[in-house]
């Protein structure tokens, strides 16, 4: 070490204790192996069957709000944005097409300690699912024509609804998004349906025929689709 004083040794070497003293008087940071990712503690958000959140109550801090259903008397508690765009939309064509409800005929969010968490009715506890005549929930709870149409609101849907008609279990009253919540799926459904409701001649409530050939062929595609999962 030719060039450096003696003094300029003894200051460093009592830096380099200084640091090591402070160092043993802190806690220990558990530190990564070389290529191996870093360990955090990530806590993860409980989800519904479909994968969106689950919600604790509705009406405060929350997704999950008491919203009318515009053409009827009735009010149901739903998650707001897109997913209460389509399921609004279900609602009202059944409504208006299969039966007229009434107060007690609709169900919508519902805490998950009622449910069973691995069923698709979890997805009422995240908002985004309905029970219409939730009394009719078992096999063959509709007429021939009423499941024609229900087939043809689904198609609507483009298959991001299902019918828990199609599950096992049968739930015949459940309606429910078949996709996460970062589907583009959704996004793009609940824009067109909210462009329809603002446009003449679209939207629930415009007179359509389920039973016309191109549309009963597009309910059966979907129905195929669905049923075969």
């Amino acid at each position: 070490m030719r060039g450096v004083s003696r003094r300029t040794v003894l200051t460093h070497a009592g830096i380099i204790t200084a640091a090591a003293a402070v160092t043993s008087l802190t806690p220990s940071v558990a530190t990564a192996a070389p290529g191996e990712a870093p360990k955090t503690a990530s806590a993860k958000v409980p989800t519904s069957a479909n994968g969106w959140s689950l919600e604790k109550e509705a009406n405060h801090v929350s997704t999950v709000w008491t919203r009318p259903v515009p053409g009827t008397s009735l009010k149901l508690d739903i998650r707001i944005g897109d997913a209460e765009a389509i399921l609004l939309h279900v609602i009202r064509r059944f409504h208006y097409e299969v039966e007229q409800l009434h107060p007690g005929d609709l169900v919508g969010w519902q805490r998950i300690d009622k449910l069973s968490e691995n069923l698709p009715e979890s997805n009422l506890a995240s908002g985004t699912a309905v029970r219409i005549r939730p009394g009719a929930a078992a096999k063959g709870s509709m007429f021939p024509l009423q499941e024609i149409v229900v087939r043809d609101i689904l198609a609507d849907c483009e298959s991001v609804v299902r019918w828990g008609g199609d599950d096992n279990p049968v739930d015949e009253a459940l309606f429910y998004l078949d996709r996460s919540p970062d589907s583009h799926q959704v996004r793009d459904l609940a824009r067109k349906l909210r462009q329809g409701e603002v446009t003449a001649g679209q939207g629930a409530g415009t007179t359509v025929d389920p039973l016309s050939k191109a549309r009963r062929e597009r309910a059966q595609r979907l129905a195929r689709q669905q049923t075969n999962r």
